[in-house]
């Protein structure tokens, strides 16, 4: 078993678990809220953006020339490819997609979440830390997309069916290449490197979950007392 392959084994049961959660239950019958939608969008929108800027921290560290055009075209992808994505959920709530996004949100978990990719880009040397913090994201969607696509629960007269379409093939290429980078940067790893590796895509892995499930319950910061009123 290579190293990519013991880290999606390991992640499989948190990945049974965001099938099972709420949000995309609702996504799979076509009973999602408009609000959990809209914060979705919202949410992921400041995700991407900082995605796009972590694979931009990831070129200077890179020693082939094809490493650095993927990382290039992935930002490329997430500028223009991964928006068709949200336009699906943005036609399911029937309101245009630019506009749902103009209001921001930057909730608990995915502040989290993205400060956990960042902490690796900026304090490990080696790609493969930051490369398996990102990993999780691409590969989540696969699975879940492909499972979607095979449940009879699937409402095939929603909308929604087309995210499913979308991420159950469009995730592919990435997902490999993501595997073909991890395991040709950890073959000179320590065991010591290896679980921190390790780690790092299990708690990305959490915090996809907790991204879900942030945009079903509209998780926000409760700062307590009279910090947390509105004036």
């Amino acid at each position: 078993m290579t190293f990519s392959q013991e880290l999606k084994t390991a992640s499989q049961s948190i990945i049974d678990d965001i099938y099972q959660d709420g949000f995309i239950q609702d996504m799979l019958t076509g009973t999602l809220s408009e609000a959990a939608a809209k914060f979705y969008l919202r949410a992921d929108a400041s995700y991407l953006k900082e995605f796009a800027n972590i694979y931009a921290l990831l070129i200077p560290k890179m020693e082939k020339l094809e490493d650095v055009q993927f990382l290039v075209e992935q930002i490329q992808f997430i500028v223009e490819g991964e928006v068709e994505a949200h336009e699906i959920i943005a036609d399911f709530v029937g309101e245009n997609y630019d506009a749902i996004v103009q209001e921001k949100v930057w909730p608990p978990s995915g502040d989290h979440y993205i400060k956990h990719m960042y902490y690796n880009a900026y304090t490990k040397e080696n790609a493969a830390h930051t490369i398996a913090a990102m990993a999780p994201c691409p590969y989540v969607y696969q699975v879940i997309a492909q499972q979607a696509l095979k449940d009879r629960k699937l409402n095939n007269s929603s909308v929604l069916v087309k995210w499913f379409e979308f991420y159950s093939t469009e995730m592919d290429a990435l997902v490999n290449i993501f595997d073909q980078l991890i395991d040709r940067l950890t073959v000179n790893c320590s065991n010591e490197e290896l679980v921190q590796i390790k780690d790092a895509f299990l708690q990305s892995t959490i915090h996809e979950r907790r991204f879900f499930n942030m945009a079903y319950v509209q998780e926000e910061w409760n700062y307590g007392g009279k910090v947390n009123e509105k004036a």
